[in-house]
């Protein structure tokens, strides 16, 4: 260090106002801080401003080399550039260029395993590889993230956009999340050519437009009581469980992953945790009697303190096709466990008079603005469990016995 600044000659001025700045010239100095670090800088005027750029330590280049970083960033002062944006400008591209290995499924992965934990279940997860490895990795999983551009994913998205609107929607869903990470990662830059708003919507029709909604196959309610007098005849534990689910207008996932600790028998009430409901919110059912019946059935088939409708292997819940797997059985595949719920939904709007509130939060639908659920405290249970006990009152009444009543709230 003596060496290289005794070669120095240091300036007064600057010195004064510069404390450890010894000059080379030209606006080279090398600079020395109060614990002991030594670095190369360079001085230049840009719009009449001084601006310092760092040239880097002395322990790495030499006077000679100091000479030459300045002489360069000098050189593209005088062509009208600014050294430093030059540099950062350089660092970039060379960022791009190292990004340029990493593909299209290399970044999805790495955006699967990112996200993994926010996400509800295993399952969500595997939908997302499945999709992608069925449509997308064919065509661009291999090629550089960075090169993906609009042609590349309508070339994905145009072959099932009409024939499979639902998994083309998931798909390009998708594919914007994962661009939107590359973006973020610095693999690439620009905007994201699989953005709907404004650049894929003017380019591919509506999904509304492209096919109607398809709704989950439900049974007429007039035809519920004969069809449950049938189900309680098929013996089985997903018999048992598809008629709870329809006596608690549950979702299937709720229902074959209840667990008996979930299970209040004392107040006859059944609570399904935040992290198993797909609004995120605990939610109370209140448990009719025949509800109550099927769960005492089950108590004493009791096998250990997990599931309460237990699958075939042990520790394991029913599986999630038991329900489709059961209707085809009774012939009537034509139907859908899931679609009870709108049975449920058409039954308890057109004969009873219960509020809509009332059955959508039945239903554990969120209703309402955000404004509006903020000052919602409450979940209408008391009034919910009326509604529920005149569902049951329906459901196990004699097939054609059951009258047009309008049940009071």
């Amino acid at each position: 260090m003596a060496r290289a600044i005794g070669r120095l000659t240091a300036l007064k001025v600057e010195k004064a106002k510069e404390p450890g700045m010894y000059a080379d010239g030209g606006g080279l100095y090398l600079r020395v801080t109060p614990n002991g670090a030594r670095n190369w800088v360079l001085r230049y005027m840009l719009d009449l401003r001084p601006r310092w750029m760092g040239l880097g330590p002395l322990a790495l280049y030499g006077l000679a080399e100091a000479r030459a970083r300045a002489l360069d960033a000098r050189r593209k002062r005088h062509e009208g550039m600014d050294p430093i944006e030059a540099r950062r400008a350089e660092r970039a591209r060379q960022k791009l260029d190292a990004a340029k290995a990493i593909t299209l499924r290399q970044c999805a992965e790495s955006y699967i395993t990112a996200h993994r934990a926010g996400w509800r279940n295993e399952k969500h997860a595997a939908q997302w590889g499945a999709t992608l490895a069925t449509y997308a990795y064919p065509i661009i999983g291999a090629l550089p993230v960075h090169a993906v551009d609009t042609g590349l994913v309508l070339k994905v998205l145009e072959p099932i956009w009409t024939a499979k609107p639902e998994t083309a929607s998931r798909l390009r869903g998708r594919l914007e999340s994962i661009l939107d990470f590359a973006k973020v990662r610095g693999y690439r830059d620009g905007e994201n050519p699989a953005r709907w708003r404004g650049h894929l919507a003017k380019l591919l029709p509506a999904r509304s437009r492209v096919r109607q909604v398809e709704h989950h196959a439900a049974l007429p309610y007039a035809e519920l009581p004969t069809f449950l007098a049938t189900l309680r005849g098929q013996e089985g534990i997903a018999a048992r469980a598809l008629e709870f689910l329809i006596l608690t207008a549950a979702r299937t996932g709720e229902v074959i992953g209840a667990r008996w600790s979930e299970i209040d028998s004392l107040e006859k009430v059944w609570t399904v945790p935040a992290a198993r409901m797909k609004t995120h919110r605990e939610h109370r059912v209140p448990l009719s009697p025949r509800a109550v019946a099927i769960l005492d059935e089950m108590q004493a088939a009791r096998a250990d303190d997990a599931y309460v409708f237990p699958g075939g292997k042990v520790g394991k819940p029913l599986s999630n096709m038991a329900f489709l797997m059961l209707l085809r059985r009774m012939g009537r595949g034509d139907l859908t466990a899931h679609g009870f719920r709108a049975t449920f939904k058409t039954w308890a709007s057109e004969r009873t008079s219960f509020q809509n509130e009332i059955i959508e939060a039945s239903l554990a639908h969120v209703t309402g603005g955000k404004v509006e659920q903020a000052y919602m405290r409450g979940d209408l249970f008391d009034k919910r469990r009326k509604l529920m006990e005149a569902w049951a009152g329906y459901c196990t009444a004699a097939p054609g016995a059951a009258k047009i009543v309008a049940f009071r709230r």
